[in-house]
């Protein structure tokens, strides 16, 4: 979904806003274009025109949970986009008005013990499991037409014009990036270059085994390719990824149909002179997590699968 850019000016600062959002009404139904409140900002929290949003299939996933404390409906979903700032609360110094910014999932606080740490990127401090509501003031900044509160999802719900978002999910970003690129790095892309570049470090001359073409797949290629990985192994069951695989940098594309009675892992090993340095499962397969895990080069010092 992509707005036109518009202008965000200071008419609406301070008051409700009437605008369209995609809202699901229950669990597995389709999503409602209607329209709602988004209210004002409250300290610490900026209210957002979102300009592009994709589709995560985390999104899909949460939209099919029907029972237990996540479960919460009517809600917005939404968690990939790029906005530009309509108007800021109190204490907010990190944007003003019309700065293009990126809103997250992950809080970074600055402050806790874990958003200090460069090991971890869980913050710690505005930690809320359910994802239903604001991190920091509580409470919920949509309503619908009768009044009645709805949903937020994962801090952002961007499958709405404009939507109200803490300080600690929001980061800034060039508005010269095309929108409809620069909305991915609020998750698939980062996930998989995260998983490459931050927490396995994969070393210049390593091979390379990754599961799934799809977003975050991708990503975990680019960024093997930029650390100087020499064998880059692209796999996935559509065989139209290998051409986009290799433009990202996949050097070799196994399509699991296609080895016959053979495991995938034996192919990866006969590619990689016995398992590949680094596999990464970027589907949430537990299957495929276990072809990864055997794919791996037992006897590398660095045995790493993410």
């Amino acid at each position: 979904m992509e707005n036109g850019k518009g202008n965000c000016t200071r008419e609406t600062a301070g008051k409700p806003i009437i605008c369209k959002a995609a809202v699901c009404r229950k669990a597995g139904e389709a999503l409602i274009i209607e329209d709602i409140e988004v209210a004002p900002p409250q300290a610490w929290e900026v209210r957002i025109k979102i300009l592009c949003t994709s589709l995560c299939h985390t999104d899909v996933s949460f939209w099919k949970i029907d029972s237990g404390p996540i479960a919460n409906f009517p809600k917005i979903f939404g968690h990939e986009a790029v906005g530009i700032v309509e108007s800021i609360g109190e204490h907010i110094e990190e944007v003003k008005e019309g700065d293009t910014v990126l809103p997250v999932f992950l809080a970074d606080c600055g402050e806790c013990r874990d958003c200090k740490s460069p090991k971890s990127n869980v913050c710690t401090k505005f930690e809320n499991k359910k994802h239903s509501g604001m991190p920091r003031n509580k409470g919920y900044r949509f309503k619908d037409m009768k009044g009645e509160p709805i949903h937020h999802f994962f801090y952002v719900s961007s499958f709405a014009e404009y939507t109200v978002v803490d300080i600690t999910h929001i980061v800034k970003i060039d508005p010269r990036m095309p929108v409809d690129k620069a909305c991915l790095l609020s998750c698939g892309v980062t996930t998989g270059i995260g998983a490459v570049w931050k927490v396995a470090q994969v070393e210049e001359g390593s091979t390379v085994a990754i599961f799934g073409l799809g977003a975050v797949g991708l990503g975990a290629v680019q960024a093997a390719k930029l650390q100087g990985a020499a064998k880059i192994i692209g796999v996935d069951l559509n065989p139209e990824k290998e051409g986009i695989g290799r433009k990202f940098g996949v050097t070799d594309f196994i399509d699991p149909k296609s080895c016959g009675e053979k495991k995938i892992s034996e192919a990866i090993k006969e590619l990689t002179d016995g398992g590949a340095d680094y596999c990464f499962e970027c589907i949430g397969s537990a299957t495929v997590m276990q072809d990864a895990s055997e794919s791996t080069r037992q006897a590398h010092d660095k045995q790493k699968t993410k």
